[in-house]
C-alpha cells in the first residue's frame, strides 16, 4: 500500500504546471491517486507490493514513477499514447536482449505472465529497476571516452539483433546521404549564413560514394540518456527512438548532442567530439570512407540544431567553427 505523503509531480521538458498536466493528460486528480493506481498495476500485474511512490515525472504522453519496495527502488513507465504501444512492446524485448548480452541497460522486469510490456487502463506499462548514477559529464575526458567507446559495442551488438524487423517504424526509405543532405539544405538551412551552406554542399559533392550498411542504432545517445557511476556507463537509457541509420550518422549525431540534458540545451566543444571519436574508436575503426564523411556529419548535424530565431545556448558558433578556415 503506497504511503499516504503524495509523490513529488515534475515535468522532464516542458515548462507547464505538472499538476495541471496530470490530470490533462493522464487523467489522475492528484499525485496520490496516480500512486494508488501505479501501486495496484504493480501488484496486480507483476506481484510487487509498493510501499511508497516518492516521483513522478512527465514528458508528452509518458510518466515515470519512482516507487520504493521491501526488494528495492523500481521505476515504473507508462505511456497513455496508443499510436507508440506496439513500439514501447518491442523496445522492452530489444532492451531485455541487450541486456542478456551484457550491455549496461535498464533492463525490463518481467511481469507475472512473462510480458515485459502490459497493456491496461488504456496504458502501456512495464517496469525496471532503478540504476543508480549521474548522468554523464562531458567536462570529464574520461566519461567521454568511455561514452564513445560503449556506442560503439552497442553498435555492435544492435547489428546482430534478430527481431529488429520487428520495431515499428524503424526502417524506412533510405536515400543516400547526399540526396538527404542536399534536400535538408534547399528546404530546412534558409536561415543559415550562405557560406556555411555553401561549404556543407561543396563538401557533400566531394564525400565518397554512400556505400556503408544501415542497422538498427540508438539515435538519441547523449547526456540526459547516459547515467555514470564509479568509475564507468552504468546504463543506457531511452531505446524509443532506435531506428535504421548509418552508424556513422549515429556517431556524429551522438557527439553534437552528448552534452544535452533537459533544457537550455547547449554544444559541446570540438575536443570533446575529438574525445568520443578517440573512445569510439578504441572498440571500432572507422574506415576511410567513414572518417571523411563524419566531418561532413559532424557540420551538419551541427548546423541542424542552430534554431532560426535566438540562440542562447551558442549552437551557431559552435557550428560555424567547424567551417574550414581559408
Amino acid at each position: 500500500m503506497v504511503e499516504s505523503q503524495a509523490p513529488v509531480l515534475e515535468m522532464l521538458w516542458e515548462s507547464r504546471e505538472p499538476g495541471q498536466t496530470l490530470g490533462s493528460r493522464f487523467g489522475f486528480s492528484d499525485g496520490a491517486a496516480a500512486g494508488r493506481w501505479v501501486a495496484g498495476a504493480l501488484d496486480e500485474h507483476w506481484g510487487v507490493r509498493i510501499d511508497s511512490c516518492e516521483r513522478i515525472v512527465m514528458s508528452a504522453g509518458n510518466a515515470l514513477a519512482w516507487v520504493g519496495t521491501p526488494s528495492g527502488r523500481l521505476l515504473a513507465k507508462w505511456s497513455v499514447v496508443p499510436g507508440i504501444f506496439p513500439r514501447l512492446a518491442e523496445t522492452a524485448r530489444l532492451t531485455g536482449w541487450l541486456h542478456e548480452r551484457g550491455l549496461p541497460v535498464s533492463a525490463p522486469v518481467p511481469a507475472r505472465d512473462g510480458r515485459l510490456q502490459i497493456e491496461v487502463d488504456g496504458v502501456s506499462i512495464g517496469v525496471q529497476r532503478e540504476i543508480v548514477g549521474g548522468l554523464l559529464d562531458t567536462a570529464d575526458p574520461g566519461q567521454v571516452r568511455a561514452a564513445g567507446a560503449v556506442l560503439a559495442r552497442l553498435q555492435k551488438e544492435l547489428a546482430a539483433y534478430p527481431d529488429a524487423d520487428r520495431l515499428p517504424g524503424a526502417a524506412g526509405p533510405f536515400p543516400p546521404l547526399t540526396d538527404r543532405i542536399t534536400g535538408w539544405l534547399d528546404s530546412s538551412a534558409g536561415h543559415l549564413p550562405p557560406a556555411a551552406r555553401d561549404t556543407l554542399r561543396g563538401l557533400v559533392a566531394a564525400a565518397p560514394a554512400d556505400r556503408s550498411a544501415r542497422q538498427l542504432v540508438h539515435f538519441d545517445f547523449r547526456s540526459a540518456n547516459i547515467l555514470w557511476d564509479r568509475g564507468e556507463i552504468a546504463a543506457i537509457l531511452d531505446f524509443e527512438e532506435a531506428r535504421y541509420e548509418h552508424r556513422i550518422v549515429d556517431l556524429a549525431r551522438a557527439a553534437v548532442l552528448l552534452g544535452t540534458r533537459y533544457h537550455d540545451w547547449g554544444p559541446v566543444p570540438a575536443t570533446v567530439h575529438a574525445e568520443f571519436r578517440s573512445g569510439y574508436e578504441s572498440e571500432r575503426a572507422l574506415t576511410r570512407a567513414e572518417a571523411d564523411w563524419l566531418d561532413v556529419l559532424l557540420l551538419w548535424q551541427g548546423l541542424a540544431m542552430v534554431p532560426a530565431g535566438d540562440d542562447p545556448t551558442g549552437w551557431g558558433p559552435a557550428a560555424l567553427s567547424r567551417l574550414p578556415r581559408p
